[in-house]
């Protein structure tokens, strides 16, 4: 199955090719890599100069090319290297995602020290914890961030603070305008590809979270596992005569519907599209109606954010009035595309094809990749393990690799998994073994190839001994007309351990009762996977800063006495 498919990877990855796999002994580890790949995010970001003219990033009214990014990149890395930073040193970023979030992130970079990814709805002592964690020299903040950092900052001595859209700075805040005064190019700088990128701090779902280790090597070869995913499918597509051999790539413009402190938004959409030299067009908050608008007005030809925001787009109100024409993938990651989702894209967007990518922080980005007609065809599938990594399906206890088809926890291994957890060497040698991570997901791998997350293990639901994994669930109800929300959980039972809860929400306008909902899944699930409790919600589900659900949030408020 799929010979077309294997045919176009295997010349892809062919040795001499552009995607050739090697192997590197890294951390004392062979482990493959990229033969090609750029050995840092510098010499990435570099490269971008050929782009000079282009427009590089929009947000609202302004616009800024290449050029004029680049010139404020360099400002700020002089700037910073003034202030004493060097190689090595950390700087962490606050901030909602304006232009200056990326600016500062390239300028960090380019100077060999560490960016910090602050998550910006932490509260004071959240923010306390991270900045003491990972003990930065300076921070670069917005004013809401900077009114939280401002509770906190007695705490901690000696820290440099710029403040970003800040009127009227304090004496002790430098104002952005003044570190972009000195355009002239940085100085050379070695940067070892093996060292720490940047620091991205894990949910924190239990306890505090964890400073995730992003090397830039790690986030190279996330750039090009990204490339070898648009390179395969153009491939693919010539093959079946949709587009010319010899025809230009368009230049990418995706839309940042995520935040930028996460690697959804950060290393798979904007690292993507900045190499490419394309645009990127930053939202504020998420808003299905401001999407639309973008889409139509920016021509975005790549909306990827959580699989919920497709599900916005295409059934707003304004969506059959406006043009997306120039869409040519929608989906996302972060979470599992639910399979009517893959249809509902693939029916009602003329020119878009459904995609996504499975992934996570600690692996810098993707692990797999999967679109147009192998999505539409596989659509409860992640795809296959992008070329620069070795996987394997094992039973979590033993280790045990489980045979194709049965279910386990999915490890990887490869030039893309961090180097560890920030001042956490407990938590790294739990999860990464011999080079290995040991993902937390359940997954099992079909004969083609081709990967199902099946759920996370901690979620998934153990009733009276039989193993529900949420996903399953999620995706049958989801598939009734009237759901716009569900997420599902286990829920504490003294006979049978855990009985399924589901809360839900409901589309505007629509209605639907709990005997409803459970008769439209008894064609799709076994009866003891149809949830026991029900709760309807008025407003849509929480959510973190990513667009995740926050199922622990629902578990502890909702009360049974109040389900159907």
């Amino acid at each position: 199955m799929y010979q077309e498919y294997k045919a176009a990877w295997a010349a892809l990855t062919a040795p001499g090719a552009d995607f050739e796999v090697t192997t590197t002994n890294v951390r004392g580890v062979d482990i493959k890599t990229y033969a090609n790949a750029l050995t840092n995010l510098r010499d990435a970001w570099a490269s971008t100069a050929a782009y000079a003219e282009r427009e590089y990033i929009v947000y609202e009214d302004e616009r800024l090319t290449y050029a004029q990014a680049h010139e404020h990149v360099n400002s700020l890395g002089n700037w910073l290297i003034g202030q004493g930073v060097q190689p090595g040193d950390r700087v962490a970023i606050a901030m909602r995602n304006y232009p200056e979030w990326i600016l500062s992130y390239w300028a960090i970079l380019s100077v060999g020290a560490t960016v910090v990814g602050m998550n910006a709805w932490w509260t004071g002592p959240e923010m306390l914890y991270a900045l003491e964690d990972s003990t930065p020299k300076a921070i670069i903040a917005d004013e809401e961030r900077l009114a939280t950092l401002n509770s906190i900052r007695a705490k901690l001595a000696n820290l440099v603070v710029i403040g970003v859209r800040v009127p009227g700075s304090p004496a002790d805040v430098t104002p952005w305008s003044d570190v972009i005064a000195d355009p002239t190019p940085m100085p050379e700088i070695a940067i070892d590809p093996d060292s720490d990128a940047c620091i991205f701090y894990t949910s924190g779902t239990t306890g505090n979270p964890k400073g995730a280790q992003l090397t830039h090597r790690g986030c190279t070869t996330n750039i090009w596992s990204l490339m070898f995913a648009a390179a395969l499918q153009r491939v693919l597509a010539v093959q079946k005569g949709l587009i010319e051999a010899d025809a230009e790539p368009p230049i990418p413009s995706a839309l940042v519907t995520t935040p930028l402190f996460h690697v959804t938004a950060n290393n798979c959409v904007a690292h993507g599209t900045t190499l490419a030299g394309g645009k990127l067009t930053h939202m504020y908050k998420w808003d299905a109606g401001v999407a639309l608008k973008l889409i139509e007005q920016e021509r975005i030809s790549a909306l990827s954010g959580v699989p919920v925001m497709a599900r916005e787009v295409i059934s707003h109100p304004d969506f059959a009035t406006t043009d997306t024409s120039s869409l040519m993938t929608l989906g996302g990651g972060g979470a599992q595309l639910q399979p009517d989702l893959v249809g509902k894209i693939d029916e009602q967007v003329a020119t878009a094809r459904p995609n996504t990518g499975y992934g996570m922080t600690e692996t810098c980005g993707i692990i797999t990749s999967i679109g147009a007609d192998y999505f539409v065809d596989k659509p409860a599938s992640c795809g296959p393990a992008m070329p620069a990594y070795e996987t394997k399906v094992v039973d979590p206890e033993t280790g045990e690799e489980r045979a194709t088809g049965e279910a386990g926890e999915l490890w990887v291994r490869g030039g893309h998994v961090i180097r560890g957890y920030l001042n956490r060497p407990d938590a790294t040698a739990e999860t990464i073994v011999d080079g290995w991570l040991r993902t937390g997901d359940m997954a099992r791998e079909d004969e083609d190839g081709f990967l199902y997350i099946v759920d996370r293990i901690k979620d998934m639901v153990l009733r009276g001994g039989e193993n529900i994994y949420c996903a399953e669930v999620e995706s049958a109800i989801f598939d009734h007309p009237a759901v716009a929300e569900c997420t599902v959980f286990g829920v504490e039972d003294d006979r049978l351990g855990e009985e399924v809860g589901a809360a839900i929400y409901l589309s505007p306008g629509q209605t639907a009762n709990a005997d409803e909902i459970r008769d439209h899944l008894l064609n799709q699930l076994a009866k003891f996977k149809i949830p026991r409790y029900i709760w309807f919600t008025d407003t849509a589900l929480p959510r973190n800063a990513s667009g995740k659900f926050l199922k622990r949030e629902l578990r502890e408020t909702l009360k049974v006495s109040d389900s159907h």
